[in-house]
């Protein structure tokens, strides 16, 4: 019901907004925030991610006193979070407003019933999202909405019955392939089009990324665990190559996003001739069809080349996007084990007060804490390493919906089978449940 909601909000239009087919300087960001142009869903779950990531930055970085495992602190964090994600809302319905994402010709009355369509469907996806995660469904609403926007970006390139496009064929990958066997000289014509269109080698990539996330999701660790009081029970403690799953990816998407996002609105309104030095640093843009492309600046390297013709034009911005794409990863991966509770002291504790102890060491804190420290940060690096540069080259393959959005449905998905898995467990094991956190 939840995402039937969300569904429904992506298909009503913004009244006083121009339709779907306008230019859409923010095209670039929309798969990974579950946007849609012209729609009650025009910011989709930007802001929210963007609230997060400032208050985890924060609790991070000590400059907020936060301990998780105090109730309240814990609900005065959430609050604080919708509180932020509103105003990140109005924020950023301001800033489309300067940068003319709605049109030049707004009148404050049109103005103040977007500001009031948009904040609506901001707090209804808030709601949304508190709905699941208080135990009346799976998971939470924020990835059930990237896994949403995620599957229709894949499902509608591989197949889309729409054209011609540029080269006289259909925009769907597969169609488009049937439509190459047959009528071109070469293989690569076959499986490879221009201007970065939906092409077998993306579809391929696509394939090809899922099965290689889900083999190295199965690399893992583990550390033999039994309870101490029911001597019969033991089992194994994983500690995963992609320890901290697609939070880092998550983050890392959002950052990028408002890079982009915050450079494009000032260069529309303060540098559109590229003549302030400082200003150009930040970015500057041309319109290509429906989206505006960085041109130089920072934000010409956080947006990813996208397929191999701009990688081979410009190899330097492919190696700069996945260097930096990598090193932001692990950099909020290593953020996320101590925000998050992840970090070999808080799992320790976790394991003892829930009456396990790891086979072979004293049922103590110091003991546990230091074999699981063996593993925690290493993993933590290296699994950070891994998603930045699957999301970076699946890209540069141009995977259909790009190699971040790939990555995080992946994440989501095997994370609502574990919530599943660990639903099961718990019936059958009553005692594990203090370890699961139920």
């Amino acid at each position: 019901m939840v995402l039937i909601g969300y569904l429904i909000m992506t298909e009503i239009p913004l009244y006083g907004v121009g339709g779907r087919g306008a230019e859409d300087p923010f095209s670039a960001m929309r798969v990974i925030f579950a946007s849609e142009r012209g729609t009650l869903m025009e910011l989709g779950i930007g802001p929210i991610v963007t609230a997060g990531l400032i208050l985890q930055v924060l609790a991070g970085s000590q400059m907020i006193k936060v301990d998780f495992t105090n109730p309240q602190d814990r609900s005065l964090f959430t609050t604080a979070s919708k509180v932020l994600s509103i105003a990140m809302y109005l924020f950023q319905i301001g800033a489309y407003m300067m940068a003319g994402a709605f049109g030049a010709t707004i009148t404050p009355q049109t103005g103040f019933v977007i500001v009031l369509q948009l904040v609506s469907a901001g707090i209804v996806l808030i709601l949304l999202d508190e709905l699941l995660q208080k135990g009346w469904g799976l998971g939470s609403g924020i990835s059930l909405f990237i896994v949403a926007g995620v599957a229709q970006r894949i499902l509608w390139d591989s197949i889309a019955p729409m054209g011609p496009m540029s080269d006289k064929k259909y925009l769907g990958a597969i169609i488009a392939f049937a439509q190459s066997v047959g009528s071109s000289s070469t293989i690569w014509d076959v499986v490879h089009r221009a201007e970065g269109l939906p092409d077998m080698i993306g579809l391929l990539t696509t394939l090809v990324v899922f099965a290689v996330i889900i083999y190295i999701d199965g690399l893992r660790v583990e550390v033999p665990v039994s309870h101490a009081r029911f001597k019969g029970f033991r089992g194994k403690f994983p500690i995963k190559l992609l320890y901290v799953s697609n939070i880092p990816v998550i983050f890392t998407a959002a950052l990028f996003g408002n890079i982009y996002f915050i450079s494009q609105l000032i260069w529309s309104r303060y540098n559109q001739s590229g003549t302030n030095f400082w200003l150009n640093l930040l970015g500057i843009f041309k319109a290509e069809g429906q989206r505006y492309e960085p041109t130089s600046g920072l934000a010409y390297y956080v947006v990813s080349p996208r397929n191999l013709e701009n990688v081979m034009n410009d190899p330097a911005r492919a190696m700069v996007y996945a260097g930096l794409m990598m090193t932001i990863c692990v950099f909020f991966s290593m953020t996320w084990i101590e925000v998050g509770g992840m970090d070999a002291r808080t799992v320790s504790k976790q394991l003892v007060d829930s009456g396990m102890q790891i086979e072979g060491f004293r049922r103590s804190y110091a003991p546990i804490q230091q074999v699981l420290s063996r593993y925690i940060p290493t993993v933590t690096i290296l699994g950070g390493l891994v998603v930045g540069a699957i999301a970076s080259f699946a890209d540069f393959l141009g995977a259909f919906g790009s190699g971040m959005g790939i990555l995080l449905s992946i994440g989501i998905i095997q994370q609502y089978y574990q919530i599943l898995a660990q639903e099961r467990i718990s019936e059958l094991y009553p005692a594990v449940r203090s370890l699961l956190g139920k």
